[in-house]
């Protein structure tokens, strides 16, 4: 069974959303779509600075099952991006709540409210 974090925000393409105490948002895929997609091989991630609308694509994730895009539930500018993945891509399939987050962004507008609850994700999820 996936763990699904209550402290946390979902989009149903199966990102995690945490609000940070300086007003950014951390962006990650969840554990679900991880175990989904098999043994990670390659994560590409947007250039700080880079400014995305809700629901565009931020990046790809590959692995021996599947390329994935990824997108973002939230607009705004790229802060930072977790460069230990490039070596390392296979941190998300350890920690993917923790050391395998993907980007840092500084929002443009409110986190949308259709994001889902820990509940509402493990029902989409089941």
């Amino acid at each position: 069974m996936s763990q699904i974090p209550a402290d946390l925000r979902y989009a149903k393409s199966h990102e995690w959303v945490r609000a940070e105490a300086d007003g950014s948002v951390t962006v990650g895929i969840t554990d679900y779509a991880q175990n989904s997609l098999g043994d990670i091989t390659y994560v590409q991630l947007p250039k700080v600075g880079t400014a995305l609308a809700a629901g565009a694509v931020f990046g790809v994730v590959e692995s021996v099952k599947a390329a994935s895009d990824l997108y973002t539930p939230v607009a705004g500018v790229v802060l930072a991006a977790n460069a230990n993945l490039e070596q390392s891509p296979e941190t998300v399939n350890k920690d993917p709540f923790h050391e395998g987050w993907m980007i840092r962004i500084q929002p443009t507008t409110a986190v949308p409210s259709e994001l889902l609850d820990a509940t509402a994700y493990a029902a989409l999820t089941r």
